[in-house]
């Protein structure tokens, strides 16, 4: 492992290996198979790019998305590493002299879309067959598993790769997979005896919030006003949504484009290139948007809808913070929303994945729900990972509550669900003790006892009241796509009067501790734009050059000589060759203006860590 090492500080400017990377470039430098889940931002690529430079022969990348095989290749190029990729964009003539570099051994990593390899009559499989193929990677592997929540079609052909290349390591690689899409990659791509290097799914840079929907886009406007410098993505669930947030957006100044699929090819790439190559700060995007996003520099996701499932929850959300500095992830949620993707959920003449889809659904319903369990904890805990009751960094655990007495609600909801005789929804069941006058109110129930009872009682509250109560397993829901709500042995002692319920009540929201290294704002500025004026002049996204990290740390610890700079993450010795001068000019220039001395001898080899107050 020494020389992955000496090409993982030379090539790729860090001092260390992250997670589970070193485990899993082990195991493909046995030739072994295997699955890696990594959570985004954690250096997945790595497993398979520092193997593709000790293996003597090709190695062959699968990819979704042509802007993520564009952007990885044009930043191994900048680290001088010989690779390309293979897809619509290029012309035959460009196409066919890539397949000649290959077969000349010019290239190290190709990148590929899945439906490349079994096309053309498999004229291009005989064309691997022909080289010397090392090694096969997997990106975005998720995708093969009708469980996952981006199933495509054409990766289950990818289970072709242990048939013709029998020989061939395969390593599979994903941000997000529960057990069962886990289990599911591992079948469906036919790996032999693989290793499965799981890492920690927790970002601790992102802070979570989920917000009632009510004046969301106040809300949002208020947050954006504050956050007009960032970069940000913003998730809607329907294209009419996004085209008219981005139109009001734009005529509050706001620096903005919209992405779906309703829109012709040329503007989505249009958008999507200005967004990642930082001319525009935010994009307003529909779910086609964002697989594969390596942008590093992204400040927020919003989601103005809920998600489908915890899976895209987190792997959306997770399009911030990849450089590791301080993030957030801001829902906001309401109840109408479930109603819409439980439509979306229903999959004709598939009843097991629509139960799938479904519960997945209900999993999610139950994440916004509960306002009192850590986000943090909720989520890991459903990818089958420990932590502990508290993160401090998110809504959550930032708000303060109190206890105060909630038998008498307790009550009168448990005797509605008993009256109703456990047939019906929380929302039916709260529009009985409201005495909702609703066409979907049964007469028959209109009648019983009880029936608006709990008039004076907000919805807002009684659905808050009634998953306190599912959560504490005073009532248990059943079912899958209309979950009914159930009593259970614990709802009696309730009822009897032999225990009292302690509900928690909002008091205030504090702020998240800060641990921030001080550093040059104003450096950071130039810095910024030096990075801007050189990324525009090679053509490729402001991060590829250097990621916010990096262009920190330099503010940071104000370097003033050349062998300084190696000192600084993402400084490998070809970047250093290329981009050391004139960075290390900007931070000189600034210290001898200001008469700062260099704080280099503070650094610690490793990554700089910050969070900071919330905002």
């Amino acid at each position: 492992m020494q020389r992955a090492r000496q090409i993982l500080k030379s090539r790729f400017g860090y001092e260390e290996f992250r997670l589970d990377q070193e485990n899993a470039i082990q195991a493909v430098l046995n030739k072994k198979d295997a699955l890696v889940l990594m959570p985004t931002g954690g250096g997945k690529s790595l497993c398979y790019q520092i193997p593709a430079l000790l293996f003597d022969g090709l190695t062959v990348v699968i990819s979704p998305l042509i802007s993520l095989m564009r952007d990885q290749v044009s930043a191994l190029k900048l680290n001088d590493i010989p690779s390309a990729f293979l897809n619509s964009t290029l012309t035959d003539r460009e196409q066919s002299e890539i397949l000649a570099a290959v077969r000349k051994k010019e290239i190290k990593l190709l990148y590929l879309a899945p439906e490349r390899f079994f096309a053309q009559d498999a004229l291009f499989l005989d064309f691997l067959k022909s080289i010397d193929v090392s090694l096969f990677a997997i990106d975005e592997a998720h995708c093969i598993s009708q469980w996952g929540h981006d199933f495509r079609p054409e990766y289950l052909k990818l289970s072709a790769f242990k048939r013709h290349f029998p020989s061939v390591p395969v390593i599979a690689l994903t941000a997000t997979a529960d057990t069962l899409t886990r289990k599911d990659i591992l079948e469906k791509l036919n790996l032999n005896r693989p290793e499965v290097f799981v890492s920690s799914f927790d970002r601790k840079n992102i802070h979570y919030f989920i917000r009632p929907k009510q004046e969301s886009r106040q809300k949002l406007l208020d947050y954006l006003e504050k956050h007009r410098e960032d970069s940000g993505i913003i998730y809607a669930l329907s294209r009419q949504s996004v085209d008219d947030l981005a139109k009001e957006l734009e005529k509050r100044g706001f620096s903005v484009k919209p992405y779906h699929a309703g829109l012709d090819k040329d503007d989505r790439d249009e958008h999507q290139d200005l967004f990642i190559q930082d001319k525009i700060k935010i994009i307003v995007a529909t779910i086609a948007f964002g697989m594969g996003i390596d942008k590093s520099n992204v400040r927020y996701v919003i989601h103005m809808d809920m998600p489908k499932n915890i899976e895209s929850y987190y792997q959306e959300t997770g399009r911030a913070g990849r450089d590791g500095l301080k993030s957030e992830a801001i829902l906001f949620y309401s109840q109408g929303d479930v109603m819409k993707l439980r439509k979306f959920a229903q999959i004709e003449g598939n009843p097991r994945q629509t139960e799938i889809l479904t519960r997945k659904l209900s999993q999610m319903v139950r994440f916004c729900e509960n306002k009192t369990s850590c986000r943090r904890k909720h989520l890991l805990n459903y990818f089958g990972e420990n932590y502990p009751d508290t993160c401090g960094s998110c809504d959550a655990c930032l708000t303060e509550y109190e206890k105060a007495d909630g038998t008498a609600e307790a009550r009168m909801a448990l005797s509605a669900v008993l009256t109703l005789r456990g047939r019906y929804g929380v929302n039916y069941v709260i529009d009985f003790l409201r005495g909702s006058k609703s066409a979907k109110m049964r007469e028959a129930d209109t009648k019983l006892a009880g029936y608006g009872s709990g008039a004076s009682i907000s919805k807002e509250k009684w659905r808050s009241l009634f998953y306190e109560l599912i959560e504490r397993g005073y009532l248990a829901q059943q079912g899958d796509e209309y979950p009914i709500v159930k009593f259970t042995e614990k709802s009696e002692s309730v009822l009897n009067g032999e225990e009292k319920i302690m509900l928690v009540q909002f008091v205030s929201q504090a702020q998240a501790v800060v641990v921030e290294l001080p550093h040059e704002e104003e450096l950071f500025t130039k810095l910024k734009a030096l990075r801007f004026d050189m990324a525009r002049a090679a053509g490729v996204p402001a991060y590829v050059i250097f990621s916010d990290a990096t262009l920190l740390e330099l503010a940071t610890y104000l370097p003033q000589e050349m062998p300084d700079l190696l000192r600084i993450s993402g400084f490998g010795e070809t970047k250093l060759a290329r981009y050391g001068e004139p960075f290390l000019k900007v931070v000189v220039n600034y210290c001898r203006e200001r008469e700062l001395a260099s704080k280099i001898h503070q650094k610690k080899d490793k990554r700089i860590k910050l969070r900071s107050a919330t905002s």
